[in-house]
């Protein structure tokens, strides 16, 4: 809904905007999310830069939405787990046969 000067939000709509905020977790600021995530405010720069970190402009300062940075870490995470798994398996398994071949001995 786009308002033009002079005109007011609807009551309903207030409610629920006042209702999604209230439903949101803490805003954090860079100091915050810093010692949150144990990382130099240079480092989440160069993650806000490179959108790689969910955030917001208010002013000139970075913010933060606590809920959405929580299920951030915990997708980046899983993201880690999954290509540790693919990296020690290799690609289509050819390391896992590698392993069992080396297991087995040499051929004679």
């Amino acid at each position: 809904m786009l308002l033009r000067k002079g005109m007011s939000i609807p009551i309903q709509e207030k409610e629920r905007l006042i209702n999604c905020m209230a439903a949101d977790d803490e805003v954090l600021t860079v100091k915050e999310v810093c010692e949150l995530l144990k990382v130099h405010p240079s480092t989440l720069y160069k993650l806000v830069r490179q959108g790689s970190i969910p955030s917001f402009r208010v002013g000139i300062d970075w913010r933060f939405r606590k809920d959405v940075i929580e299920r951030w870490t915990i997708e980046q995470s899983m993201y880690a787990q999954r290509a540790r798994k693919a990296i020690e398996t290799g690609v289509n398994g050819e390391a896992r046969h590698r392993r069992k071949a080396a297991l087995r001995g040499p051929k004679l």
